[in-house]
């Protein structure tokens, strides 16, 4: 499991560094306000050494985790980075997640995980990022097979975003109905769940990372539960954010 997830993040790293690799300049603004391209890689390359810290050195990530500030973020995104650090970063983290004994987790600045959990969550961020930079540029990247993994995690993150939000979290199940770039069907939930979210996959992906705001996305919400869920739904950790404006008329 874990190796398969690790060759998607390999994949999923490798489209964005063949993005930003020719770039000479990486001042360029991306539609995260205030962080240009190198913004993006910097949080990616500080994010991929914490998260191998954690994997390999869990009592000196303790210790990290104690001088951590509500501004961590923005402070490793200011950070100097160039390609060939970004690319010893994630190396170094594929390296460390497939060591980590089984039945172990990886502790991190909420719930442990699993090296896999954590692997589909760099992907995850991977992909997000990614698509700040591909909007810089004014590139479309191909939906692939791999944004089941950031599906999969918007799902699981249902509660997350109820709480996050300052929201009870429902009891209620909902059915997730997706359709994969290749017309395939993705689902999870109860078949006979009376609240339902159903949708091209990538619209979904785009909405639970808050990278396009949900009138420009085709993803529809039936039922008291999942019309509440829409709206607040993210696949990553952390306060919700602002979200994106509006593109459609």
């Amino acid at each position: 499991m874990i190796s398969e997830v690790l060759d998607d993040l390999r994949a999923e790293s490798q489209v964005l560094d063949d993005l930003v690799g020719p770039l000479d300049d990486w001042t360029i603004p991306t539609p995260a306000p205030g962080w240009t391209i190198a913004h993006q890689i910097s949080h990616l390359r500080w994010t991929d050494r914490i998260a191998a810290l954690a994997a390999t050195d869990p009592e000196a990530f303790a210790e990290a985790l104690k001088t951590a500030t509500p501004d961590m973020v923005d402070k490793g995104a200011e950070e100097p980075v160039t390609l060939d650090e970004w690319r010893a970063g994630r190396a170094e983290l594929e390296r460390a997640l497939p060591a980590v004994p089984a039945g172990v987790k990886v502790p991190w600045f909420g719930p442990p995980m699993s090296p896999a959990s954590m692997a589909t969550a760099r992907l995850m961020e991977t992909w997000a990022h990614g698509q700040d930079v591909a909007d810089a540029l004014g590139v479309t990247r191909e939906p692939t097979a791999r944004l089941r993994h950031v599906a999969h995690i918007a799902v699981r993150a249902m509660g997350y975003a109820f709480m996050v939000n300052g929201l009870p979290v429902p009891a209620e199940p909902v059915r997730v109905e997706l359709v994969g770039p290749n017309g395939e069907q993705w689902t999870w939930g109860p078949e006979d769940a009376p609240d339902r979210i159903s949708g091209p996959a990538l619209d979904f992906c785009l909405l639970a990372t808050r990278r396009r705001h949900r009138d420009d996305l085709d993803v529809k919400a039936e039922g008291e539960v999942a019309s509440a869920w829409l709206p607040i739904a993210q696949a990553f950790a952390g306060p919700p954010g602002p979200g994106r404006e509006k593109r459609s008329s």
